[in-house]
């Protein structure tokens, strides 16, 4: 029962939004200003949340992250940072399959074998190091996209940050498949948590592993906003209609 509330959260706040920016023609005052007004049911639960968010990040995430990265040696991060990266290997295979991309799909399960077994069961990244195959990463919003799915409204998830209704779609898709969420069928008995709460746990410390590397990259990169709702959902929309497009 929890599983299926936890997939209906995602899906009802799933709509998302696009805005577009007045524009003005400065030398000829005879044109009006032209306005492209796009329906956005959610911008102000958008807005609470991005706020909401942002505050998470900067008074909770910084500091336990620099915290961790105070008591834990970069070596021992690392090898925590591949092993989340090569456990997530079937959601990275699935992807590539359904995409038609085979080589990618091949190298992906390339990749996997050498660094399970030769590189401590992940700890370490062989492949890319000693092998130069490069990870293809593919989550099942690109999928998506690759077919023509247009990426509907924007949302700002709770703790994920933005997204829209293709990726959390997506995101719901992924976690079925995932080793490390609890959703969807384990019949093969792949996946490590048992429960939401375990699998909560489980991301909660693959985000403060992540985010030790680099703490302040976030600031950095919202310190010229002047409106951080749109600032960041332009960012997330454009560099998903890269990763589409690559």
């Amino acid at each position: 029962m929890k599983k299926i509330i936890f997939v209906l959260f995602l899906t009802i706040f799933s709509f998302t939004t696009l805005y577009a920016e007045d524009s003005m023609d400065d030398f000829d005052t005879e044109f009006k200003d032209k306005t492209n007004e796009v329906f956005d049911p959610l911008s102000g639960y958008n807005r609470l949340m991005t706020t909401f968010n942002d505050k998470i990040f900067v008074n909770v995430l910084v500091p336990v992250a620099n915290g961790y990265a105070y008591v834990v040696p970069q070596t021992a991060r690392t090898g925590i940072e591949n092993f989340f990266e090569n456990i997530r290997f079937p959601i990275r295979f699935v992807n590539n399959l359904l995409q038609l991309k085979f080589e990618n799909a091949s190298e992906e399960l390339g990749r996997f074998l050498i660094n399970t077994l030769w590189g401590l069961g992940g700890f370490m990244d062989l492949a890319t190091s000693e092998l130069n195959m490069k990870a293809h990463k593919e989550d099942f919003g690109q999928t998506l996209g690759f077919y023509g799915v247009g990426e509907g409204f924007h949302i700002v998830l709770p703790f994920f940050g933005p997204s829209n209704l293709r990726d959390t779609i997506g995101l719901t898709a992924d976690g079925i498949v995932s080793p490390v969420n609890s959703m969807g069928d384990n019949a093969l008995h792949y996946k490590i948590p048992n429960n939401i709460l375990e699998t909560a746990g489980l991301k909660t410390f693959d985000v403060i592993n992540n985010t030790s590397f680099n703490p302040y990259q976030y600031e950095t990169i919202k310190k010229d906003a002047l409106d951080l709702y749109p600032f960041l959902r332009d960012i997330y929309s454009q560099s998903r209609k890269k990763q589409i497009e690559e």
